[in-house]
């Protein structure tokens, strides 16, 4: 049976290793973030920094209802970056139109979590920065941050990370059992690690301790040396570690020791030295990537010095020796990294060996090949499963990292033709996963380097950043580029992008209501397309077909070619291209007030959302069958879904959607006879769009009263409803509708133009009211499946809904009936089963 405690809400990655030593440290930072909503953790490299600060993590997952969120920020090197990494983590998805700072400020605004913000190491002024925005905008966030250098936040504390400890002898006691220090007991555990039937003779316990004293007490320092133990020996050991240390080109000086904090590169360099010549030459090989599969290894870092037949066997070897870690698995693959100071130490013998062009350009041309066929599958018009297709997508997901490592090094290297070939084959994915403002500064970059207009992709790379640009709302800059890239094209005989740049321009010049141009730019699209068989295009052009059509007021038109655009996008099962295609039929019959169409559209655009998983367009879909359930009178339905896609969208940080989904709650509830909160919300609705540069009708806008004194209160009320924060107005609408929901007898009342008092506590008793009385519907067969012990992915998988949505609504009941767990749940529908 399932665990009935509620499941802890994070992303942490799963530690490689076990955690030894550090209680003392991970008892007072535990304690340290009760007070203090910012701790720095620093310290050198390998002093184990980040280990330590996941444990932290790990426990404090109790403290933060809203939950512990991970990012690494080591190839951050901007705020943006960082932001991009922040937004990932929390599953705040990019909202057209406005800055991504502003988004994950708002959508963490309210919410009691803790960010993990990993090695800082080239980005600690900007993650100062972002990390001072979030504590200043979010009063209920907490920073846990691991850098080199100290990072003082405002208000924060700086944590400096010390050696492990070692034996120290007591004054006028027995000597101290080395086996009982930290720095011993991990290099013991290390070395269990590597051969179980190692063991260490108590004599030789001193010789550990020797060890790990000439290692500095730095962690990855004594596990690399514990990892050579079984092999080596522990007295060996010893003595080829104090040669190595007090070798010339290792001292600073005649006479001089070197500095604890400089250990960590000599120890590297004499584990090193222990390696085979086959296992040297992987390791530095294996430097070029962020993290890499035996697949990939073998593809990029072999040749006649190193057989690819080797390469299993020396990956073994290497993580034996903790040279390398586990980073998770794909497709049934290990994926394999380095800790960050060991992949610095390969790097540079990569340098050393004179191999570093070689091998980039080796990787660069495999993520060539990986990412572009991803776009030709996301655009092709070729019949394939879409299990095909989305492959691809999470495979690039799962290179992601490489792939953002590569257009760095080609930036910096002046490497424009490489960058702009990765950058215009990522484009579709980008679009697809709502990522389009790194995208467009990652292009940005690569387009103004000197020789970027000269190289031969730089006509679809105009093509592709004006894609990005149209996804986020930036219609002049999607327009200039568009143009220029069409003019290009066509010069170049390039025909797939010039089909590509003439729907895209058609898209944006509808959106801009030149309908007049879009027509000329969408038939020239369509009749390229069918000349030359490009399904794909001819679907987008069909899309865009029915959306000027919309515009125009001919809907049974516009339903026309949206039926002709997914009749070719099933035929090849595309089901990204399905689900935006139903997204805009659905708006268009919604508007036309065809809303059987509209409902059906809905729902099987809400279907496919959940199945390709991105969650502000699920949002959208789930809002609108609510809207459609209110035009039909369906007001417990509607109620259902309006509130779930308002909760998703604020989750994701969708502000305009949540304020459109208050609006309609706001009209529901206005319509039971609450018109104090319906106006209250309309109002939170209104400022919110004020916010983000969006047209606002007048008080008490949606809504009319019938005489001066009912306006007068109506605009008063909203107009306090301008005050509410968009969290505030969020869990208001969620209260507001389900009073709604139990309100019927009182409807034909009116509304009392009382403000509302805000509850003391839970509403209903478990005691006298039953589940079926207390719940909604979906509220419902949520908690019967938690009383027979279903887990929040199980009972998703059961109501195809997502986990995250199981959680919001195992919360709410809780909420409501003031339970503070699953097992409380449980019980109360059994006691009311068998009353």
């Amino acid at each position: 049976m399932a665990s009935l405690t509620a499941p802890a809400r994070h992303n942490l990655p799963r530690p490689g290793t076990g955690f030894v030593g550090r209680e003392q440290d991970l008892s007072s930072l535990l304690r340290l973030l009760e007070s203090s909503r910012s701790v720095t953790l620093c310290g050198t490299e390998g002093i184990g920094k980040s280990r330590l600060a996941l444990r932290v993590a790990e426990h404090s997952t109790v403290s933060f209802p809203d939950g512990v969120w991970y990012a690494d920020l080591s190839e951050a090197r901007t705020s943006l970056e960082v932001f991009v990494r922040i937004a990932r983590a929390v599953g705040v998805v990019e909202e057209p139109g406005q800055p991504l700072e502003a988004t994950v400020i708002e959508a963490l605004r309210d919410r009691r979590l803790l960010l993990v913000l990993d090695s800082c190491a080239y980005s600690a002024p900007e993650v100062a920065g972002v990390g001072n925005a979030i504590l200043s905008a979010c009063p209920a966030a907490s920073v846990l941050i691991t850098s080199v250098e100290p990072l003082r936040l405002s208000g924060g504390t700086v944590w400096r990370m010390t050696p492990l400890a070692l034996p120290v002898a007591a004054r006028n006691a027995p000597p101290p059992d080395p086996g009982d220090s930290e720095a011993v007991r991990l290099l013991l555990e290390r070395a269990r690690a590597r051969d179980p039937r190692f063991s260490v003779p108590q004599g030789e316990l001193e010789t550990a301790a020797v060890l790990c004293d000439l290692a500095g007490g730095v962690p990855l320092g004594i596990e690399l040396l514990g990892a050579s133990a079984p092999e080596t020996g522990m007295e060996e050991l010893a003595e080829g570690l104090r040669g190595h240390l007090a070798s010339p080109r290792f001292r600073p000086g005649p006479g001089q020791a070197l500095p604890r904090s400089e250990v960590l590169p000599v120890v590297l360099d004499f584990v090193h030295g222990l390696l085979g010549e086959a296992e040297q030459v992987l390791l530095r090989r294996l430097s070029v990537f962020w993290d890499w599969d035996l697949e990939l290894a073998e593809q990029v870092c072999t040749d006649g010095a190193l057989p690819e037949s080797k390469v299993l066997d020396l990956l073994t070897s290497l993580l034996d020796r903790s040279l390398i870690t586990v980073a998770g698995e794909f497709e049934g693959r290990v994926r394999y990294r380095f800790p960050g100071a060991v992949r610095r130490f390969a790097a540079e013998r990569l340098a050393d060996a004179g191999e570093v062009e070689t091998f980039r350009q080796r990787l660069l041309d495999r993520m060539l090949d990986l990412v572009e066929d991803l776009g030709r599958k996301l655009e092709s018009g070729r019949a394939m499963p879409w299990s095909e297709r989305d492959a691809g997508r999470q495979r690039v997901t799962t290179e992601y990292d490489t792939l953002r490592s590569l257009l760095r090094w080609t930036h910096e290297h002046g490497r424009a033709e490489p960058g702009l070939r990765l950058c215009t084959s990522l484009v579709g994915y980008w679009v697809s996963c709502h990522s389009c403002s790194e995208g467009a500064y990652l292009m940005d970059l690569l387009m103004g380097l000197e020789d970027a207009e000269r190289s031969p992709s730089w006509a679809r790379a105009l093509v592709g950043r004006a894609q990005l640009a149209r996804m986020l709302r930036d219609h002049g800059t999607a327009l200039e580029a568009g143009e220029e890239g069409l003019r290009l094209c066509r010069e170049s005989d390039d025909e797939k992008s010039v089909r590509a740049a003439l729907n895209l321009l058609a898209l944006v010049e509808v959106r801009e209501r030149v309908p007049d141009q879009a027509a000329v730019r969408v038939e020239e699209a369509l009749r390229l397309s069918r000349e030359s068989g490009d399904v794909w295009g001819e679907a987008i052009a069909l899309g865009t077909r029915g959306a000027l059509a919309a515009q125009q007021g001919d809907h049974t038109t516009a339903d026309h070619h949206y039926d002709a655009a997914l009749s070719l996008l099933r035929g090849i099962d595309h089901r990204w291209g399905v689900g935006v295609t139903l997204l805009g039929q659905a708006r268009a019959a919604e508007t036309g007030g065809d809303l059987v169409t509209a409902d059906r559209c809905y729902r099987e655009a809400l279907d496919t959302q959940r199945l390709i998983a991105v969650a502000s367009d699920e949002a959208c879909c789930l809002a609108g069958i609510g809207r459609v359930a209110h035009a039909q009178g369906r007001t417990a339905q509607a109620l259902d879904h309006l509130s779930e896609g308002m909760l998703m969208s604020h989750e994701s940080g969708q502000r305009a959607e949540a304020a459109r989904a208050l609006v309609s709650i706001a009209r529901l509830v206005f319509d039971s006879g609450a018109a104090a909160s319906a106006c209250r919300l309309a109002g939170a609705a209104a400022r919110v769009r004020e916010q983000l540069g969006l047209p606002v009708p007048a008080a008490p806008w949606p809504f009319s009263g019938s005489g001066t004194r009912r306006r007068r209160n109506m605009a008063r009320w909203w107009k306090e409803g301008r005050a509410l924060g968009l969290a505030e107005a969020v869990r208001e609408a969620e209260k507001a509708a389900e009073e709604c929901r139990r309100r019927p007898a009182r409807r034909a009342q009116g509304g009392s133009g009382r403000r509302p008092r805000p509850a003391a506590g839970p509403a209903l008793s478990p005691e006298t009211t039953s589940p079926q009385d207390g719940l909604t519907r979906r509220e419902l067969e949520v908690a019967r499946l938690v009383s027979g012990g279903k887990s929040n992915p199980e009972i998703a998988r059961a109501l195809f809904i997502t986990p995250s949505t199981a959680a919001r609504h195992i919360a709410n009941i809780n909420r409501k009936m003031g339970f503070n767990s699953r097992t409380q749940i449980a019980a109360w529908v059994e006691r009311h089963r068998t009353s």
